[in-house]
């Protein structure tokens, strides 16, 4: 698949370089070679008068690879490069989301839907609450950018007051999305899981297991704001699973609270003296996000039509 995404992505590159040398305002140049390529190669998609215009703001667009983007671009189909072109003018956070689809493989529908939730400033940009340097000797660097802030959810379903439980029954209904959002690497285990001690049982929201992190996860989910309380509690559930179900080549366990709400102060509060590693986010539900999440891409709604590979 990579080889042939090669092959095509550096024939439109060379097509719109002959679109670019030969395109005058007025010229017709473009109708003239979307009729002559379809007369030459009748069963050949891909040479629409719209994708040739395309072809050329590609090759005007990398033709002075100064960022080094265009063997990312080789590497990705034509219909992804074209939503990265159209929707991301920033060249840094372009690359970072080429970055993500080659290594999630993402779909084109997943891209779209990964930069209209604004996944770059959510996992990169937005300030990540967390102890993670002060309780992680190795991974702490990959366990901070495993975070997200907020955490979006695709939840329409719930109700205008859900509770907990409900949230947390959508979310297993919609696994495969959740585990989407939360990114690479994450494999569910289950939810209410039951650590016992001493006879008495604790029920942990979701639990995860991580294979780059190697390491358990527990989530807890909260309907309110953040509260200290939730950073205790979180602390014992880790212990637990550290002394229960942690392997001797496994990483320590990692906590995840997301609120629909948080205090940035009291959450460095709460975690500056607990010795497990907890993050601490907000969460979102699609239907309910205010236009001021999502950043300002200057997004256009033209996507590629069906004549485009």
């Amino acid at each position: 698949m990579i080889n042939a995404n090669n092959d095509l992505v550096n024939l439109y590159y060379r097509i719109g370089k002959i679109i670019h040398d030969n395109y005058k305002w007025g010229n017709k140049f473009i109708d003239n070679l979307a009729f002559e390529l379809k007369r030459d190669f009748p069963g050949q998609k891909g040479f629409s008068v719209r994708n040739l215009k395309y072809m050329k703001a590609f090759y005007e667009e990398y033709c002075n690879d100064n960022d080094c983007c265009l063997h990312l671009c080789a590497k990705l189909p034509w219909r992804h490069n074209i939503v990265l072109l159209q929707r991301i003018k920033n060249k840094s956070i372009r690359k970072w989301y080429m970055e993500k689809c080659i290594t999630e493989g993402w779909s084109t529908d997943v891209l779209i839907y990964q930069i209209e939730t604004n996944l770059y400033q959510r996992q990169v940009t937005n300030k990540k609450l967390n102890n993670f340097k002060l309780t992680l000797m190795e991974n702490s660097d990959l366990a901070n950018n495993m975070m997200k802030d907020p955490y979006v959810f695709d939840l329409i379903e719930l109700s205008t007051n859900f509770k907990e439980r409900e949230l947390e029954n959508k979310m297993v209904n919609k696994l495969r999305d959740i585990l989407l959002e939360f990114g690479n690497g994450f494999s569910y285990i289950g939810n209410q899981y039951k650590i016992t001690i001493d006879n008495q049982d604790f029920y942990i929201d979701l639990l995860f297991y991580h294979t780059e992190l190697k390491c358990y996860i527990a989530v807890e989910l909260k309907t309110n704001e953040f509260n200290p309380e939730y950073g205790s509690k979180m602390s014992f559930y880790l212990a637990a699973l550290d002394e229960q179900m942690k392997r001797d080549d496994d990483n320590p366990s990692i906590g995840i609270i997301l609120c629909q709400m948080k205090n940035k102060k009291i959450v460095d509060y709460t975690l500056k003296y607990i010795n497990k590693p907890i993050g601490v986010s907000e969460y979102k539900i699609l239907n309910q996000i205010s236009d001021n999440l999502f950043y300002n891409f200057s997004l256009t709604k033209d996507e590629p039509d069906d004549d485009i590979s």
